[in-house]
């Protein structure tokens, strides 16, 4: 009878797209899986709790630092992989004038508050982009000019870039690479001097120690052979999500003609 293992995957889609190769590859070894969806903090707590096995994909150190942190507390965490590098950004469309807009100061400027849409439209509370930008809306004093910054899910962020784009209008999204927008359209990021949106993270598989004996050495230094890169995830995202392609078939032809 094989055995079953727990992943918990943070509901975002990228993250799908991560967890997806893992579970294509964990099928290969044998195993039953199952992937348990959860928003960022919950993710961790399933990990902490013992809810779930693993974790795809954690973002270290900056993004989800704080999280591993406090499982940290209970149980030791192995790191396998390095499922993609990703960071936090804010874009604008590249139609925006680099001359006009290059940095988050620039946002201040009279001539660009006049043009720019107000609404800053993210994601869920606990992700890292939306907590680093909450941050910069105090630091830069941009809630002063009337820029207004507004939880949400993928889909209101996503869907605010595309119709905004569609209009050709001047908008700012907090994002992230890798991230399936990013296939299509050109963002600019403009620049954040002050450091306020984290370091580069690596995105890695999380195992606690006491799950190793589940798996063979040969089957750990798999996992941890894991390289992917933030315009694969970006590719195989939009495949999903705007070619409307089902996940874990393009997955396992990634990793078919890819990965050995």
């Amino acid at each position: 009878m094989s055995t079953t293992i727990k992943i918990g995957v943070t509901d975002l889609s990228f993250h799908h797209v991560a967890a997806s190769l893992v579970t294509n590859i964990l099928q290969e070894m044998g195993f039953n899986v199952e992937r348990i969806y959860s928003a960022h903090e919950s993710n961790f707590k399933k990990l902490k709790s013992n809810e779930v096995d693993l974790l795809s994909s954690a973002w270290l150190p900056s993004s989800h630092g704080i999280y591993k942190a406090d499982v940290e507390q209970v149980i030791q965490l192995i790191e396998l992989g390095l499922h993609y590098e990703p960071y936090a950004l804010w874009g604008i469309p590249d139609y925006v004038p680099e001359s006009i807009v290059a940095e988050v100061s620039d946002l201040l400027k009279p001539d660009v508050v006049a043009k720019m849409k107000p609404d800053i439209q993210g994601i869920n509370l606990g992700a890292g982009i939306t907590r680093f930008s909450i941050k910069m809306m105090d630091e830069y004093g941009l809630s002063n000019v009337g820029y207004k910054f507004h939880t949400g899910t993928e889909e209101d962020c996503f869907g605010t870039f595309e119709r905004a784009v569609a209009n050709n209008e001047w908008f700012i999204v907090p994002l992230w690479k890798p991230q399936f927008l990013h296939y299509k359209y050109n963002i600019r990021e403009i620049k954040e001097p002050k450091g306020l949106l984290g370091a580069v993270d690596r995105a890695v598989l999380l195992m606690p120690e006491d799950k190793k004996s589940l798996f063979t050495d040969e089957q750990i230094k798999t996992l941890d052979s894991l390289r992917f890169t933030n315009d694969i995830i970006a590719e195989l995202d939009y495949q999903v999500c705007r070619n409307n392609k089902p996940l874990d078939e393009v997955t396992k032809q990634w990793l078919s003609s890819h990965f050995k």
